[in-house]
């Protein structure tokens, strides 16, 4: 625990990006070293994967107890010009929040489908997140299958998937980025269904 003279920094945002400013751990109130190999980033990347995979929104939690010499009492922080630690912090946990699309959500997007409509939806969620979303309100339907559906149901790595056996989409914004028009229009034709989660524009 600090001392009353330390300041304590805590950070939220996307759970892999707080999990890379990390190199500990916090288990039953001892900070623990967590090299890149650790059995605690496997768990974590387990119980994302779980969380996301059930529509639930995901936030990582971290933080550092700072050094009382370099910020004291009265430390003038910048959150421009930063002037404080944002690597080698302390990994807290993880927590998932229900955040249903509004109910007409399904009939809405099944209306547009009726209509010969290709409904895309774009999202600031974790492609896991955003795929649940997408099938729970109809946007990739009972029988659609993204290369990642298909690489788990087989077993196989993403790579060795048959592209032809594709039906449904979900690209990162990282990726969406270096697509050119080209490569966005073949992906249009070549999947039924199309889910874009974008980069997060924030410091974590």
């Amino acid at each position: 625990m600090p001392d009353e003279d330390q300041h304590l920094l805590v950070m939220k945002g996307a759970p892999e990006r707080i999990l890379d400013r990390c190199t500990s751990i916090l288990l039953n109130g001892e900070i623990v070293d967590m090299p890149a190999d650790s059995e605690q980033r496997v768990k974590f990347e387990a119980a994302y994967l779980e969380l996301g995979g059930m529509g639930e929104r995901v936030l990582g939690f971290c933080h550092s107890f700072l050094d009382a010499k370099e910020y004291p009492k009265g430390y003038a922080f910048d959150n421009e010009n930063v002037n404080f630690p944002l690597e080698g912090l302390t990994f807290v946990g993880l927590m998932a929040m229900i955040d249903p699309p509004r109910a007409n959500v399904p009939e809405a997007v099944a209306k547009c489908k009726s209509a010969g409509i290709k409904v895309i939806m774009v999202t600031g969620d974790h492609p896991i997140t955003a795929a649940a979303i997408a099938k729970n309100v109809g946007i990739i339907s009972d029988g659609s299958n993204t290369v990642d559906d298909i690489a788990k149901d087989m077993g196989i790595p993403v790579e060795e998937v048959d592209p032809s056996k594709v039906n449904a989409a979900v690209v990162h914004g990282s990726k969406l980025k270096e697509m050119t028009a080209e490569d966005l229009d073949a992906l249009s034709q070549t999947t039924r269904k199309l889910c874009l989660p974008e980069r997060r524009h924030s410091r974590s």
